[in-house]
C-alpha cells in the first residue's frame, strides 16, 4: 500500500465554474487528473485530499463530484478547505456517501485513520487573509484548533501524518498555535494546499523543527498525486 496526497482539486461536474480562467494549464485539469491518478494509484493505496474538493455549494451539487473521485482507484480521505461550502456535519455526509453508494471516501474531521505505517489526522488549518471576512473570526480559529488537537489526540503513540487545507507556516506569515500542535504531538509531516499560481513561491517545504513540510495543491503537482514519504 501507498499514501498519496492532492489538494485543491476544484471539481465543478455539475456547476458552471471552469478553471481555465486561471490560466491554460487548468484547462480539462479534471481530465489530466483522472488520467495521472490511474497511472500511478492502485485500489490498495490510499489518497488524501485536503480541502477545496468541489465549487458545488451544496452536497447535491456535489454529488457529481465526489462520484467522480469514488470511481478513481484507491481509498480516498478528504478534508475541508476554504470553499468546500457544501461541506455539511460529519453524521450528514455519512449519510449521503452511503446512500450514494460510495464506499471509498471517507472524512477527516475530529479524528484519524489508521494505516498500515501511521495514522492520518488533520482538519482546514488556519490562514489569514486580509481579504477573508473569516480570517479574523475568533472562534473559527479556536475551532479548528480544538478539531486538529482532537484528531491528533485519537491518533495515539503511532507515527503522525498531518494534512491541512492551509499552511501552518509560509514565508513571511506562522500559526504559532498549530506548529505548536505538531510538535507537542510529534507530528512527523505535515502536507498542505490552497497556494496557487505565484503564491506557490511563498510555500514553506522541507524539514523545519523537525517536521517535513510539503505543498500539495493540484498545479503545484501538475495534476498528479503526490505519494508521500513515510
Amino acid at each position: 500500500m501507498s499514501l498519496f496526497s492532492i489538494a485543491d482539486l476544484h471539481l465543478s461536474l455539475s456547476t458552471d465554474k471552469p478553471m481555465d480562467k486561471f490560466g491554460s494549464r487548468w484547462k480539462s485539469h479534471a481530465e489530466k487528473i483522472e488520467k495521472n491518478w490511474r497511472a500511478i494509484v492502485s485500489p490498495a493505496d490510499t489518497v488524501v485530499i485536503p480541502g477545496d474538493i468541489s465549487w458545488g455549494m451544496s452536497l447535491e451539487e456535489s454529488r457529481a463530484d465526489l462520484a467522480f473521485i469514488h470511481s478513481l482507484p484507491g481509498k480516498k480521505l478528504i478534508g475541508k478547505g476554504n470553499h468546500d461550502f457544501w461541506w455539511s456535519t460529519a453524521k450528514k455526509m455519512t449519510e449521503v456517501l452511503e446512500e450514494n453508494h460510495i464506499q471509498t471516501i471517507k472524512t477527516i474531521y475530529n479524528n484519524a485513520h489508521l494505516l498500515e505505517d501511521c495514522i492520518v489526522c488533520g482538519t482546514r488549518g488556519w490562514f489569514y487573509d486580509k481579504n477573508d471576512p473569516a480570517a479574523g473570526d475568533d472562534k473559527i480559529f479556536k475551532r479548528e484548533l480544538l478539531r486538529l488537537e482532537a484528531s491528533l489526540q485519537s491518533a495515539g503513540e503511532l507515527p503522525k501524518t498531518v494534512f491541512l487545507h492551509y499552511p501552518p507556516k509560509y514565508k513571511g506569515y506562522e500559526c504559532p498555535q498549530i506548529l505548536q500542535l505538531l510538535e507537542k504531538y510529534d507530528v512527523r509531516s505535515c502536507y498542505y494546499g490552497h497556494l496557487h499560481g505565484a503564491s506557490h513561491g511563498l510555500a514553506v517545504e522541507g524539514l523545519w523543527n523537525g517536521v517535513e513540510f510539503r505543498l500539495v495543491s493540484v498545479d503545484r503537482l501538475n495534476f498528479q498525486p503526490y505519494r508521500v514519504l513515510l
